[in-house]
């Protein structure tokens, strides 16, 4: 048998994505490091965190893991004190051997500077989205990582999901024809801003956390770049509880298309839906083309449970589930588990030169993919914060960085 390469991996963060953290599942990140390690992968874990309430809870979250999946993982966390170090992730980077690479799921506002360290400390890095707030910021990480000559990719998940897949087929083949109006209705309960991200969610806001999924969608989807962009949003139920950020937001996108052709955009996001819902995330996407239409309930996936603990719910089994319980045969599938999986094995191939960092442009959620959603999230902040004025962008510039991107 053939060994497979070694890659250690660092997980920097330990909230709700990673490990499942005020929950009672086990989020993405960590099911997907078991399922790669399940298939026989070797590489030594590290996982940082700032906080040691954080660095407990996914001790415990691993502990469960390694009963369930019937071997052990052990991985070595930074802090492993009793007290908190927002530098942790640094002492981590310092003690981890080469190949290695850094899945990083952090709040919005510190990617630039976590990314921008594991990065000039050779790291290959997967960031969760939005991969940063501003055009500036992601400009200077595709700078650092083509000096530093490491991958970079941001986790847009969403390019996995098979629904969206279709409706690239669906634009890609004329199908539908070309497309005139998106209409994306996408929430989560209010949990996720009073509770779980409550530290930090002030920096951020709904569109920016949630919406920026489907922005990355639409330009995955028709190549088509913004010419303008307009938002509203109200400010209720969460300033009631001392909670400075928006309930809702609507945002307006007006797009180009290679061919041409105009079409808009209209997003409908909020965090404030009943924590009784059935779902923690509730999405639809509609797309009126010239000769067709598309829509998808991306909340209703056909699964409907009701018990008298828990009531209704509707789980995604096409996004990150466990399955195998009742056989003791446990395993995580997904797009979710997916996507990181992607990034690992390009990792993989690159470091053993099977591939090129370059061959995955335009093949992967790369940073350099990332200007355009960019583009469009600082236009989108611009007109909340200028009375939801129409912002244009600048149509020059924007065509000038991709032709740059893409060379």
């Amino acid at each position: 048998m053939v060994k497979k390469p070694q890659l250690n991996i660092l997980i920097i963060g330990t909230g709700m994505y990673v490990s499942g953290r005020g929950t009672d599942g086990y989020g993405t990140i960590l099911p997907a490091v078991y399922e790669w390690m399940r298939k026989g992968r070797q590489g030594d874990i590290y996982i940082a965190g700032s906080r040691s309430e954080g660095i407990e809870e996914i001790k415990k979250k691993v502990r469960e893991l390694n009963e369930l999946y019937g071997f052990t993982i052990t991985p070595k966390y930074y802090p492993d004190d009793v007290a908190d170090d927002h530098e942790a992730y640094l002492k981590a980077m310092k003690g981890i051997s080469r190949p290695a690479c850094a899945l990083i799921a952090t709040p919005d506002n510190i990617h630039r500077k976590v990314a921008g360290d594991t990065i000039q400390n050779g790291l290959h890095s997967l960031v969760v989205k939005p991969l940063a707030p501003t055009l500036k910021e992601v400009e200077e990480l595709i700078k650092l990582q083509e000096t530093h000559q490491v991958y970079c990719a941001v986790e847009f998940h969403k390019r996995l999901d098979r629904s969206n897949i279709k409706l690239r087929d669906s634009i890609e083949n004329g199908r539908i024809g070309d497309p005139l109006y998106f209409i994306v209705e996408y929430s989560q309960r209010k949990s996720i801003p009073k509770e779980r991200f409550r530290n930090w969610v002030e920096s951020t806001n709904i569109f920016q956390y949630l919406g920026i999924h489907y922005v990355d969608i639409i330009y995955y989807a028709t190549g088509a770049t913004p010419r303008r962009a307009m938002a509203i949003g109200q400010m209720n139920y969460l300033a009631s509880h001392g909670i400075n950020t928006y309930d809702y937001i609507q945002a307006v996108i007006e797009w180009e298309a290679p061919a041409g052709n105009k079409f808009v955009s209209t997003f409908l996001t909020n965090w404030i839906d009943p924590e009784r819902t059935s779902a923690m995330s509730d999405q639809k996407l509609k797309v009126i083309g010239t000769k067709g239409r598309y829509e998808a309930d991306q909340k209703r996936r056909g699964i409907l449970i009701i018990d008298d603990t828990n009531g209704i719910e509707e789980p995604n089994p096409d996004f990150c589930a466990m399955y195998g319980v009742g056989e003791k045969n446990i395993a995580f599938q997904g797009y979710g588990i997916e996507s990181i999986h992607q990034f690992l094995s390009d990792v993989v191939d690159i470091e053993t030169g099977s591939v090129r960092i370059n061959d995955l442009e335009g093949k992967r959620p790369t940073f350099k993919e990332s200007v355009i959603p960019t583009i469009v999230l600082e236009a989108v902040n611009r007109s909340l914060a200028n009375g939801s004025e129409w912002e244009n962008i600048d149509v020059v510039a924007c065509d000038e960085r991709m032709r740059v991107w893409n060379r």
